[in-house]
């Protein structure tokens, strides 16, 4: 008997993952909840435990490889009989699902000449494209023969315009069904303003202004080229995705907290005493912003605009994300679910415990998808303004400049004076399809008015 062991999902908008180490190879033991290998997405890195005690029987992908969700990626059996030693190669084409044909008929369909074979596609033929092609798709069309202006021509119906699997395998089985003799305007759109005149009766192609980057002569003397790693690739992907969606809008104010510092210097000794670890401001900001959210609900909401109309989707609770640096320079984005029902040391034990387990790579599933409203704390390096970009598929996120004295007027009954506090400017960069400027001004100013109105 063998137990399958599958590619987990690690987030909500997840669909693929990336091994990047085995640890277990065929004909080792594992116990339950032993590692077996480590995977990588655009969410997280995460160690995959055994679900049972058994010995490892089969691994059908190799390190580097990106696997569909719910795939099985390796088995697990009761014992050492039937070993493979090598991935399975069959499990791995079944990512692509065409008909057998497909194969055969491919290298007949030339939309450029009819005399040489298409060139296959590869990651660098669009190192300088203006697309995006997940390593799923790159394989597709690497396997199938596509050329690049085959794939370029494609409509995306993924986010952003993004071409899906399901997009290239329903291009490869109309291909597969369609006459050789395609006509060469349907495959290729050029710039040319002749060229993108459509023709009496067919539709008007869409026209692309394409932006590429210079080409880099990477023998320069004196470059030092760094890869991206899998998680600032995700990473940089979620960015561009999140800036084509949403209509960036910000709103900025300053904050006096010096009161809220009055207020945690008398708490510091007996909180380090009793919980082990500082009080700082985060958990007085993090409270007023969960205050501020609930006077203005429509903000803890997210976009539904898979159909038209769009619609808003309010949630109940407020589940907080909040932004920490990794060691290797990326950004992970761990939850406090339903905040609104913590008080001050709640949540001050909760971001502690999520900050140093996100940093050693030791969060749950559970603990990095469901955000409703996100922060990220830019002032920690000394910056007093930043602009965030939001975090799909919420509709604002709030950013944090450094906590400074700063001279401020205070108006007394006895005249004006200037005064040193400590202040912050904070910034709250919304989604203008649903925040209008003054839904957005107003909840700035809600969390500048709780954080001036701490009282010992």
């Amino acid at each position: 008997m063998s137990v399958d062991i599958v590619m987990p999902k690690m987030g909500e908008s997840i669909m693929e993952g990336t091994i990047l180490k085995w640890h277990k190879k065929p004909g080792d033991k594992v116990e339950v909840d032993e590692t077996i290998l480590e995977i990588s997405t655009d969410k997280v890195d995460t160690e995959v435990p055994s679900p049972e005690a058994g010995v490892i029987s089969e691994i059908l992908f190799k390190e580097g490889d990106v696997v569909e969700v719910g795939k099985v990626i390796a088995r697990l059996g009761a014992n050492g009989a039937d070993v493979k030693t090598e991935p399975k190669k069959e499990e791995k084409s079944a990512e692509v699902p065409a008909a057998e044909p497909v194969k055969e008929k491919a290298p007949e369909v030339n939309h450029e000449d009819p005399a040489p074979a298409p060139a296959a596609v590869s990651r660098e033929d669009f190192s300088s494209g203006s697309r995006f092609y997940s390593p799923l798709v790159l394989n597709i069309a690497q396997k199938e023969g596509i050329s690049v202006s085959e794939l370029e021509s494609l409509h995306g119906t993924g986010v952003g315009g993004r071409v899906s699997k399901k997009d290239i395998l329903a291009y490869l089985k109309d291909r597969t069904s369609a006459p050789v003799q395609t006509p060469k305007k349907s495959v290729e759109i050029k710039l040319d303003a002749k060229e993108l005149k459509p023709q009496t009766g067919s539709p008007a192609p869409e026209k692309k202004i394409e932006i590429h980057q210079p080409k880099i002569d990477y023998n320069e003397e004196g470059l030092s080229v760094m890869e991206f790693d899998n998680i600032r690739q995700k990473m940089a992907e979620h960015m561009i995705t999140s800036v084509k969606i949403s209509p960036h809008v910000q709103a900025v104010a300053e904050c006096d907290l010096t009161n809220v510092d009055k207020v945690r210097a008398s708490m510091k000794e007996e909180f380090i005493n009793k919980e082990g670890f500082n009080l700082t401001y985060m958990p007085f900001i993090c409270e007023a912003v969960i205050k501020a959210l609930k006077d203005f609900p429509l903000i803890n909401s997210i976009i539904d605009d898979s159909s038209v109309p769009y619609k808003a989707i309010t949630r109940n609770s407020i589940n907080l994300g909040i932004a920490v640096a990794m060691d290797n320079g990326g950004l992970i984005v761990p939850v406090i679910h339903n905040s609104d029902g913590m008080n001050l040391i709640g949540i001050a034990r909760s971001l502690n415990d999520l900050a140093k387990r996100a940093r050693i790579k030791k969060l749950t599933l559970n603990e990095i998808q469901g955000g409703t409203f996100s922060i990220t704390n830019f002032g920690v390096f000394g910056n007093d303004v930043g602009i965030p970009i939001i975090n799909q598929p919420q509709v604002a996120i709030l950013g944090l400049g450094s906590i400074k004295k700063r001279p401020v007027v205070v108006e007394t009954e006895e005249g004006d004076f200037i005064v040193p506090r400590k202040t912050m400017y904070i910034t709250l960069s919304f989604d203008h399809r649903l925040i209008d400027g003054a839904l957005g001004g107003m909840f700035v100013m809600r969390i500048v008015h709780y954080l001036n109105s701490y009282k010992l």
